[in-house]
């Protein structure tokens, strides 16, 4: 396989546009070191290339069918099933052996990483709670980084996971109402088809409004200065943008929109967070 194929198999811009999602962590926990940044930063790369090669995979069967995904790197045939395999096997190894590198809880917090990220796609066969699955696997890097400075848990991190949580939740609750026709007649479970799609954006509204809540939350427990707080005004101005477009009646032409706003975020709270820290 090569690079191309590769970098489409695991969608590499969605793991720079994670790997804020750490970072975050590690700056609310004073900074760490030099030696720590690397480590986070590899053992979130391999948890996102696991991840998305286990859901490539295990997924192919489903993708196929789908016409919106029929063309990703599995079902086209680019990429051959064992070597997706060999890939998210290998890449959970690495997510290992940093987190052994890190300190101790995070080495056996990433056995815990490793099963959920594998369980993740088998969810939506059987539940409609898989949004909030994945963003709970998000919201493990903002919890990892902080863990990877301190060794100990606190109330902060897992704040700041609950903003991550909420957040990508909504997202993908409005992401999935495009494959609501699909999942219905495939017999999968989602919240645009349990609750209908004007339910399920309200239902996106409230995880926005709970991810904002604890962004405010989180910079005052974990005393940011006013460049946090500047920060996240523009998040909350794209959250509400983001509900617009759900309740526009045309998101399906307008999903680009919603992915490129989308990735303003984590750059805009890391920034804010780093110079409220230097300020």
């Amino acid at each position: 396989m090569d690079f191309k194929r590769f970098s489409e198999l695991i969608l590499i811009e969605q793991t720079l546009f994670t790997l804020p999602f750490a970072y975050l962590g590690l700056l609310f926990a004073g900074g760490g070191t030099f030696k720590t940044w690397i480590l986070v930063t590899i053992a979130l790369a391999a948890a996102r290339t696991s991840g998305m090669a286990f859901n490539r995979v295990i997924d192919a069967k489903i993708d196929k069918e789908n016409p919106r995904t029929k063309e990703r790197v599995v079902p086209r045939g680019d990429a051959r099933p064992v070597t997706v395999w060999l890939i998210a096997v290998i890449s959970a190894f690495v997510l290992i052996v940093a987190s052994y590198m890190i300190n101790t809880l995070c080495f056996y917090l990433s056995f815990v990483a490793v099963f959920l990220l594998f369980t993740y796609s088998y969810l939506k066969r059987f539940s409609s709670s898989s949004h909030f699955y994945l963003g709970f696997l998000e919201a493990a890097a903002p919890v990892g980084g902080y863990l990877a400075v301190t060794g100990t848990f606190a109330f902060t991190p897992f704040l700041l996971g609950f903003v991550i949580m909420a957040w990508i939740a909504g997202l993908d609750i409005i992401y999935s109402i495009q494959d609501r026709d699909f999942d219905q007649k495939a017999g999968l479970y989602s919240m645009p088809v349990k609750l209908g799609i004007k339910n399920a954006i309200n239902l996106s509204g409230i995880c926005y409004v709970c991810s904002f809540a604890g962004m405010v939350l989180a910079g005052i427990v974990g005393g940011m200065k006013w460049p946090y707080f500047l920060a996240i005004l523009p998040v909350g101005i794209i959250f509400v943008y983001h509900q617009m477009l759900g309740r526009s009646g045309m998101l399906g032409e307008r999903y680009s929109r919603l992915f490129k706003t989308n990735m303003l975020i984590s750059p805009l709270l890391l920034a804010g967070t780093w110079a409220s820290i230097i300020v």
